[in-house]
């Protein structure tokens, strides 16, 4: 198929984060799925099935927030997950969704990760919660993923995995490593006990500075 030329740059974009997905660990096989919002007032989103290093600019599927899908290829199972997030977030530009082992772990627990460290609040809250259940590329499952990131830019998926956003794609992979991380070190720490957890004044504060965290002043000229 013919890919637009203003597009093919982002599709390899969305490519090359599939495949490190698998190479950073937070992800296995073809599981997993990717959206970045377009210009066009709709989005990309990864292939159904499609081995990652299978995948061309041409097989990354472009949809309408109606539903309509164009290209060659279906899209994700996932994709009313993404097409519902994308809709109710205008802060959400890129999506990532992996099925990261300590977070697919905690997430059959069906517990949130409390703020055993203050480092939960690159999430947007207090605690990163767990969604309720529903199965696989379902409308419900995209109701209660929404529904879990109400004011989080993170969350995990029950039985599933998790799922983040982020203002652009590297930054929403970097954050779905940092919520891996942190479900990694909660797992640990709860091996030893009960965590102490920090209390909402402290995260309050946190959060207070995460609003500034890692912004630099641009440089002059």
């Amino acid at each position: 198929m013919s890919v637009p030329a203003d597009t093919i740059e982002l599709r390899q974009a969305i490519i090359d984060a599939c495949r490190s997905m698998n190479t950073l660990g937070i992800n296995q096989g073809t599981s997993g799925n990717i959206s970045v919002r377009t210009n066009d007032g709709g989005f990309l989103v990864t292939p159904s099935g499609v081995p990652y290093d299978a995948l061309t600019p041409g097989g990354i599927v472009a949809m309408d927030f109606d539903g309509t899908a164009r290209g060659g290829l279906l899209p994700s199972s996932e994709w009313r997950m993404h097409r519902d997030i994308l809709a109710a977030r205008a802060d959400a530009i890129a999506i990532v969704h992996t099925h990261a082992t300590f977070c697919t772990a905690l997430s059959c627990l069906r517990i949130d990760i409390p703020a055993f460290h203050y480092m939960v609040a690159v999430a947007g809250g207090t605690s990163i919660r767990c969604a309720d259940y529903a199965t696989f590329g379902t409308a419900e499952l995209a109701v209660h993923a929404a529904a879990a990131l109400t004011d989080r830019k993170a969350c995990l998926l029950a039985n599933h995995g998790m799922i983040c956003l982020g203002p652009s794609l590297e930054k929403t992979m970097a954050l779905a490593v940092e919520i891996e991380t942190l479900a990694r070190q909660y797992w640990y720490a709860r091996q030893g006990g009960e965590p102490v957890l920090l209390p909402d004044d402290e995260m309050t504060r946190v959060l207070e500075k995460f609003r500034t965290y890692g912004k630099q002043p641009q440089s002059e000229g």
